[in-house]
């Protein structure tokens, strides 16, 4: 069954999920704990609709296949068609905000970049995206105001705010759409700031937006 997103009032939205668009390296310090550059333009690579999990059941991670890292971000959800999207466009076609994990298979996404290879494998493998429900926006907020926050076992793990990325929301979102046409029910990652660290088996979580959005998770033994 595809996944479907849901609204914090608990309504679905009307689509399925389609693709997840993810931007690498949208906050200065993230790039520089993990020894990599600072990229000029965004760096940008896919999720299938696959790779989605809601956070009302224990997260499943792939354990058996190495470190398997939590990275924090805010998401949007899409919903009107857009290509070539001006930035405005873009941040008016964005319906709902809220938090997924973007979760990554760390040693073997290293092992795959110093081949050279893509590191699909490492992003985009079932349960690797877990979503909250969306806020819905009925207009644009003040996306330089919004952070959040994920805490792991009681324990502040990560912080990020709207006005630390390197690229805008609303560039960031016109950006994709020259490379990807985003539909009705895709969803954006938008980067994730400095904190990642390895998710453990029976791990709590909480995460929280500007705005109202507190949702609680637990990693699966």
């Amino acid at each position: 069954m595809r996944f479907v997103p849901r609204f914090t009032d608990g309504q679905a939205f009307s689509h399925p999920l389609g693709k997840i668009v993810c931007v690498g390296r949208n906050y200065a310090d993230h790039a520089k704990e993990l020894n990599n550059p600072i990229p000029s333009e965004p760096l940008l690579f896919i999720k299938p609709a696959t790779s989605a999990a809601s956070f009302d059941a224990p997260i499943e991670a792939p354990f058996s296949r190495g470190e398997v890292h939590y990275e924090a971000e805010l998401a949007l959800l899409i919903g009107e068609r857009l290509s070539h999207a001006t930035p405005g466009e873009a941040e008016r076609a964005i319906v709902g905000i809220g938090l997924a994990l973007d979760l990554t298979l760390r040693d073997l996404q290293a092992r795959l970049k110093e081949k050279g290879h893509p590191w699909e494998v490492a992003k985009a493998f079932d349960g690797a995206c877990p979503l909250t429900d969306f806020l819905p926006l009925d207009r644009v907020p003040n996306w330089s105001a919004l952070s959040f926050e994920l805490e792991i076992n009681g324990e502040l793990r990560q912080h990020g705010e709207g006005a630390d990325m390197l690229f805008s929301i609303p560039t960031l979102v016109a950006e994709m759409s020259r490379h990807f046409t985003l539909e009705p029910g895709d969803v954006v990652l938008t980067g994730t700031p400095a904190g990642v660290g390895e998710l453990q088996r029976g791990a709590t979580l909480r995460l929280t937006l500007t705005g109202g959005l507190e949702v609680s998770g637990r990693v699966a033994e």
